[in-house]
Protein backbone atom coordinates (compact mmCIF):
# COMPACT_ATOMS: atom_id res chain seq x y z
CA UNK A 1 0.00 0.00 0.00
CA UNK A 2 1.27 3.29 -0.66
CA UNK A 3 1.19 6.24 1.51
CA UNK A 4 -1.04 9.18 0.55
CA UNK A 5 0.23 12.31 0.56
CA UNK A 6 -1.50 15.82 0.86
CA UNK A 7 1.19 18.83 -0.11
CA UNK A 8 -0.03 22.33 1.50
CA UNK A 9 1.35 25.49 -0.62
CA UNK A 10 0.23 29.50 -1.07
CA UNK A 11 2.05 30.14 -4.23
CA UNK A 12 3.82 28.79 -7.21
CA UNK A 13 4.33 25.23 -5.92
CA UNK A 14 7.50 24.47 -7.50
CA UNK A 15 8.44 22.12 -4.44
CA UNK A 16 4.70 20.78 -4.73
CA UNK A 17 5.51 20.11 -8.81
CA UNK A 18 9.00 18.39 -7.87
CA UNK A 19 6.95 15.79 -5.08
CA UNK A 20 4.20 15.19 -7.66
CA UNK A 21 7.02 14.52 -10.40
CA UNK A 22 8.93 12.10 -8.16
CA UNK A 23 5.95 10.14 -7.22
CA UNK A 24 4.38 9.75 -10.54
CA UNK A 25 7.32 6.96 -10.64
CA UNK A 26 6.23 3.98 -10.61
CA UNK A 27 8.49 2.17 -7.99
CA UNK A 28 7.55 5.34 -5.35
CA UNK A 29 6.27 4.49 -2.04
CA UNK A 30 3.89 7.75 -1.49
CA UNK A 31 1.36 9.07 -4.05
CA UNK A 32 -0.71 12.28 -3.91
CA UNK A 33 -4.05 12.66 -2.66
CA UNK A 34 -4.42 16.40 -2.01
CA UNK A 35 -2.88 19.71 -2.97
CA UNK A 36 -4.60 22.48 -0.52
CA UNK A 37 -4.09 26.66 -0.71
CA UNK A 38 -4.89 29.13 1.88
CA UNK A 39 -5.58 30.78 -1.61
CA UNK A 40 -7.45 30.36 -4.82
CA UNK A 41 -5.14 32.25 -6.90
CA UNK A 42 -2.22 30.25 -5.84
CA UNK A 43 -0.15 29.03 -9.14
CA UNK A 44 0.48 25.79 -7.61
CA UNK A 45 -3.20 24.90 -7.88
CA UNK A 46 -3.41 24.81 -12.01
CA UNK A 47 -0.58 23.15 -12.24
CA UNK A 48 -1.46 20.16 -9.98
CA UNK A 49 -4.68 19.71 -11.37
CA UNK A 50 -2.68 19.66 -14.80
CA UNK A 51 -1.06 16.54 -12.98
CA UNK A 52 -4.75 14.97 -12.23
CA UNK A 53 -3.79 15.42 -8.73
CA UNK A 54 -6.91 16.91 -6.62
CA UNK A 55 -7.25 20.54 -4.70
CA UNK A 56 -9.14 22.34 -2.26
CA UNK A 57 -8.71 25.99 -1.60
CA UNK A 58 -9.09 26.99 2.46
CA UNK A 59 -9.12 31.21 2.10
CA UNK A 60 -7.67 31.82 5.77
CA UNK A 61 -8.67 35.65 4.84
CA UNK A 62 -12.59 34.83 5.53
CA UNK A 63 -11.42 33.15 9.45
CA UNK A 64 -9.89 37.13 10.37
CA UNK A 65 -7.46 35.68 12.58
CA UNK A 66 -9.37 32.61 14.20
CA UNK A 67 -6.50 30.14 13.37
CA UNK A 68 -8.57 27.51 15.23
CA UNK A 69 -11.86 27.84 13.17
CA UNK A 70 -9.27 27.94 9.96
CA UNK A 71 -7.20 25.02 11.11
CA UNK A 72 -10.62 22.75 11.15
CA UNK A 73 -11.68 23.86 7.93
CA UNK A 74 -8.20 22.45 6.96
CA UNK A 75 -9.02 19.60 8.34
CA UNK A 76 -11.79 18.93 7.39
CA UNK A 77 -10.39 18.60 3.83
CA UNK A 78 -7.78 16.48 5.07
CA UNK A 79 -10.69 14.10 6.39
CA UNK A 80 -12.30 13.58 2.97
CA UNK A 81 -8.72 12.12 1.72
CA UNK A 82 -7.14 10.52 4.50
CA UNK A 83 -3.54 11.33 3.89
CA UNK A 84 -0.82 9.74 5.93
CA UNK A 85 1.92 12.09 5.09
CA UNK A 86 1.48 16.33 5.47
CA UNK A 87 3.89 17.77 3.35
CA UNK A 88 3.75 21.79 4.01
CA UNK A 89 5.77 23.20 0.49
CA UNK A 90 5.66 26.96 0.75
CA UNK A 91 3.06 27.42 3.12
CA UNK A 92 3.00 30.70 4.18
CA UNK A 93 0.70 30.21 7.29
CA UNK A 94 2.02 29.48 10.81
CA UNK A 95 -0.12 26.34 12.15
CA UNK A 96 -1.06 26.05 15.92
CA UNK A 97 -0.45 23.14 18.62
CA UNK A 98 -3.87 22.25 18.07
CA UNK A 99 -3.42 21.31 14.65
CA UNK A 100 0.17 19.99 14.35
CA UNK A 101 -0.04 18.10 17.68
CA UNK A 102 -2.34 15.11 15.44
CA UNK A 103 0.08 15.16 12.74
CA UNK A 104 3.93 15.22 14.70
CA UNK A 105 5.59 12.46 13.10
CA UNK A 106 3.93 12.92 9.84
CA UNK A 107 4.25 16.60 8.86
CA UNK A 108 7.53 17.60 7.07
CA UNK A 109 8.34 21.10 5.92
CA UNK A 110 10.79 22.27 3.42
CA UNK A 111 12.91 25.56 5.08
CA UNK A 112 15.42 27.80 3.52
CA UNK A 113 18.53 27.75 5.62
CA UNK A 114 20.51 25.34 7.62
CA UNK A 115 18.17 24.68 10.85
CA UNK A 116 18.91 25.82 13.49
CA UNK A 117 20.19 28.90 12.20
CA UNK A 118 18.09 31.48 10.28
CA UNK A 119 14.21 29.93 11.69
CA UNK A 120 11.57 31.84 10.05
CA UNK A 121 11.59 34.81 7.12
CA UNK A 122 14.26 36.21 4.97
CA UNK A 123 16.80 33.31 5.75
CA UNK A 124 18.90 34.71 2.31
CA UNK A 125 19.52 37.91 3.83
CA UNK A 126 20.28 37.43 7.23
CA UNK A 127 23.24 34.63 6.19
CA UNK A 128 24.62 37.37 3.76
CA UNK A 129 24.24 39.98 6.68
CA UNK A 130 26.12 37.25 8.90
CA UNK A 131 28.93 37.02 6.52
CA UNK A 132 28.32 32.78 6.34
CA UNK A 133 30.45 30.47 3.92
CA UNK A 134 27.53 28.44 3.16
CA UNK A 135 23.79 28.50 3.31
CA UNK A 136 21.05 25.74 2.31
CA UNK A 137 18.24 24.27 2.51
CA UNK A 138 16.65 21.87 5.61
CA UNK A 139 13.25 19.36 5.33
CA UNK A 140 12.34 18.35 8.88
CA UNK A 141 9.42 17.21 10.70
CA UNK A 142 7.05 19.74 12.26
CA UNK A 143 6.70 20.62 15.57
CA UNK A 144 4.83 22.86 17.25
CA UNK A 145 7.33 25.06 17.44
CA UNK A 146 8.37 27.06 14.38
CA UNK A 147 11.35 25.77 12.00
CA UNK A 148 12.32 23.36 15.17
CA UNK A 149 11.32 19.84 14.48
CA UNK A 150 13.98 16.85 13.81
CA UNK A 151 16.17 17.09 10.12
CA UNK A 152 15.36 14.73 8.00
CA UNK A 153 17.68 16.28 5.16
CA UNK A 154 19.95 19.02 4.44
CA UNK A 155 21.27 20.37 1.58
CA UNK A 156 24.52 22.86 0.86
CA UNK A 157 25.52 25.54 -1.51
CA UNK A 158 28.41 27.90 -1.24
CA UNK A 159 27.80 31.68 -0.97
CA UNK A 160 29.69 33.57 -3.74
CA UNK A 161 31.24 36.76 -2.77
CA UNK A 162 28.53 38.47 -5.34
CA UNK A 163 25.58 36.94 -3.76
CA UNK A 164 22.35 38.82 -3.18
CA UNK A 165 19.64 37.21 -1.70
CA UNK A 166 18.31 36.57 -4.91
CA UNK A 167 20.66 34.67 -6.36
CA UNK A 168 21.30 32.84 -3.47
CA UNK A 169 17.42 31.86 -3.31
CA UNK A 170 17.42 30.91 -6.53
CA UNK A 171 20.46 28.12 -6.12
CA UNK A 172 18.79 27.23 -2.95
CA UNK A 173 15.42 26.76 -4.55
CA UNK A 174 17.53 23.95 -7.29
CA UNK A 175 18.55 21.92 -4.07
CA UNK A 176 15.62 22.47 -2.42
CA UNK A 177 13.96 20.52 -5.69
CA UNK A 178 16.65 17.56 -4.82
CA UNK A 179 16.13 17.06 -1.40
CA UNK A 180 12.01 17.36 -0.62
CA UNK A 181 11.62 14.63 -3.23
CA UNK A 182 14.65 12.36 -1.46
CA UNK A 183 13.44 12.71 1.63
CA UNK A 184 9.79 12.11 0.85
CA UNK A 185 10.95 9.25 -0.85
CA UNK A 186 12.87 7.93 2.28
CA UNK A 187 9.94 8.95 4.62
CA UNK A 188 7.77 6.86 3.14
CA UNK A 189 9.75 3.72 3.06
CA UNK A 190 10.02 4.05 6.76
CA UNK A 191 13.62 5.29 6.67
CA UNK A 192 13.94 8.50 8.89
CA UNK A 193 17.72 8.47 8.38
CA UNK A 194 18.76 12.38 7.34
CA UNK A 195 19.66 12.90 3.62
CA UNK A 196 22.33 15.22 2.85
CA UNK A 197 23.14 16.86 -0.45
Amino acid sequence: MKKRVAIFISGGGSNMVRLLEDMAAADHPAEPVLVLANDAEAGGLKKAAGMGVQTAVVDHRPFKGDRPAFEQALQAELDKVRPDILCLAGFMRVLTEGFVAPWEGRMLNIHPSLLPKYKGLHTHARALEAGDAEHGCTVHLVTPALDDGPILGQAKVAIQADDTPDTLASRVLTMEHKLYPAVLRRFAEGDRTPVFL
